[in-house]
């Protein structure tokens, strides 16, 4: 049946995706060029508003009680109580409107900020989803978050929604790095048995991988602020519901398997504040960004990009099982791996290079 979840997804992606293009059109949510775009002609957003229904349909299908009458001993282990997962979709929806608000009006930040933390507060306080506390090794036993476990696990779902929405910059970016990320998050589910989070991923992994059949490059429509940020929800609720209230450990799990989108924009933070602009403040020196100003084509770009977001992936599982100290040897290589690749390729500014400096001087006779 998971596999049946993202088969269904995936081919209600594929028929929905041109209808929801044409719709695009008629509302006026359409891209159009500018000097810090990389597409020449005007482009119908709000792609993601098919990935939404094909989730949405698929969810419906495949969670509802309905399914508790056939004979398979495998829906028994799944949480089949369609309003407890109601939080989950009203939350959800709540983004959906809020993406296709601004795909269409262009909102300003503001209203777009409301607009996740209502998201957020859905699924924190209706729907329970709260990280309280965490286990530090080689400090004390037990971290308790108390009053700060909302506002810190809102801080989280606000801050990836944000981070997959900052790297929608190329065909097929957000979605195939989503997809990847999802794709970890799935296994690790099964692996510990948690078959909820699992066909949830696998249901949004079959709706995104039939969209990015018109959006990978040269992309045929875009997913929009209607896509990115529902990936971005559904990934962080994901994360959290399935790594929360676990050890320090366990808990960079999440971190590692988003590296790619959360070292974007940490690194676009910093780059802001290197350079004395407002952190708000857009500009065209992404990841993406960065490696075709490095020569590669579009699609080189985005396959790159892939292939680091798996070796985030892969890191993730690895890290799961790693002993303590093998947990800490592979969370240092990875900083020191980001920060030298962030330095090379000039991701905050050209003349950032701290490590590389100091790792000259040290080779000088």
């Amino acid at each position: 049946m998971l596999i049946g979840a993202l088969l269904v997804s995936f081919l209600l992606s594929i028929f929905l995706t041109p209808f929801v293009g044409k719709l695009a059109f008629k509302l006026g949510a359409t891209d159009k060029p500018n000097e810090r775009k990389v597409h020449s002609k005007v482009m119908p957003r709000m792609g993601g508003l098919a990935i939404f229904l094909s989730f949405f349909i698929t969810f419906l299908l495949f969670m509802n009680d309905f399914w508790e009458q056939l004979p398979l001993d495998f829906w028994e282990q799944l949480p089949l109580d369609f309003w407890e997962q109601l939080p989950l979709l009203v939350g959800a929806l709540v983004i959906i409107l809020i993406g296709m608000a601004d795909d269409i009006f262009e909102l300003r930040a503001a209203p777009k900020f409301l607009g996740q933390v209502l998201a957020a507060l859905i699924i924190v306080l209706w729907g329970g989803l709260e990280v309280k506390f965490i286990n530090l090794p080689f400090f004390i036993d037990t971290l308790e978050f108390g009053v700060l476990s909302i506002p810190i696990t809102i801080l989280w779902i606000v801050s990836i929604i944000n981070a997959i929405n900052l790297i929608d910059g190329l065909d097929g970016l957000a979605g195939g790095v989503s997809t990847i990320a999802l794709v970890t998050i799935a296994t690790m589910a099964l692996i510990k048995g948690d078959l909820f989070v699992a066909m949830v991923a696998l249901i949004v992994i079959g709706s995104t991988l039939g969209f990015l059949k018109y959006n990978f490059h040269p992309a045929k429509i875009f997913m929009g602020d209607t896509g990115a940020l529902f990936l971005g929800y559904i990934i962080a609720v994901l994360s959290l519901q399935g790594f929360k209230n676990v050890t320090m450990i366990s808990l960079i799990v999440p971190i590692i398997i988003l590296g790619v989108p959360i070292s974007d924009t940490f690194f676009a933070i910093i780059r802001r504040v290197v350079n004395k602009q407002p952190i708000s403040a857009a500009d065209k020196s992404h990841l993406h960004h960065c490696l075709i100003n490095l020569g590669f084509t579009h699609k080189q770009t985005v396959l790159l990009i892939y292939a680091l977001a798996a070796c985030f992936g892969l890191a993730a599982i690895i890290f799961q099982f790693a002993t303590m100290w093998g947990a800490l040897i592979l969370v240092t290589g990875l900083l020191l791996i980001i920060e030298i690749f962030v330095e090379k390729i000039g991701l905050v500014n050209s003349n950032y290079q701290p490590l590389l400096k100091m790792l000259n001087f040290k080779n000088k006779p």
